[in-house]
C-alpha cells in the first residue's frame, strides 16, 4: 500500500496569485505565510479548485 505524501501541491506563485486576488497578500508579505488564518487558507483552496475546474471544463475532449 502506497502512502501518500504530504507536500507542497501549490507552487509558491500561483498561492501569492491567489493571496493578491483574495486581499490578504499584505499580512503575506508582513508576516509570512503562517499568519494567514484558517478562514483565509480554506479561500485559497476553494479558489483554486475553481480555477481548476473552470480550466477543465475549457478543455476540448
Amino acid at each position: 500500500m502506497s502512502r501518500r505524501r504530504r507536500g507542497r501541491t501549490m507552487t509558491e506563485s500561483f498561492k501569492t496569485e491567489l493571496a493578491k486576488d483574495l486581499g490578504f497578500y499584505g499580512k503575506v508579505e508582513r508576516e509570512g505565510w503562517g499568519a494567514i488564518s484558517t478562514k483565509d487558507a480554506g479561500n485559497m483552496v476553494k479558489r483554486a479548485i475553481q480555477l481548476a475546474e473552470q480550466s477543465l471544463a475549457r478543455k476540448p475532449d
